[in-house]
């Protein structure tokens, strides 16, 4: 199984093991981390999953939609490494993906 790792907002480490064909936002709620809101539960219509993935892992993910881009827009923590948790699945090809879950807006 794939490994995520995942930092919350205070700095904490967490390693989540996955099965395929969950989210990463999927992946993170069901192991418990409440940190990350979701409240659209994937449909790309709020930015409340948002997360800064690790610059090494960015060519290995799927392209950001214009839907997730202007979403990221509305958010005040954005920067070149913002995605949308719930835009990214979770394959084994990101086996050892760290993200860092946004600040709160």
């Amino acid at each position: 199984m794939p490994k995520l790792i995942v930092v919350t907002r205070a700095g904490e480490e967490t390693e989540i093991m996955s099965g395929n064909g969950l989210s990463v936002m999927e992946a993170i709620r069901e192991a418990g981390l409440d940190e990350l809101l979701a409240l659209c539960g994937g449909c790309c219509s709020c930015a409340t999953c948002h997360i800064h993935v690790d610059p090494e892992f960015a060519a290995k993910l799927p392209p950001m939609s214009e839907d997730e881009d202007d979403l990221l827009e509305s958010t005040s923590d954005r920067d070149s490494s913002s995605r949308l948790s719930c835009q990214i699945p979770f394959t084994p090809d990101l086996d050892g993906l760290r993200v860092t879950i946004a600040a709160e807006d």
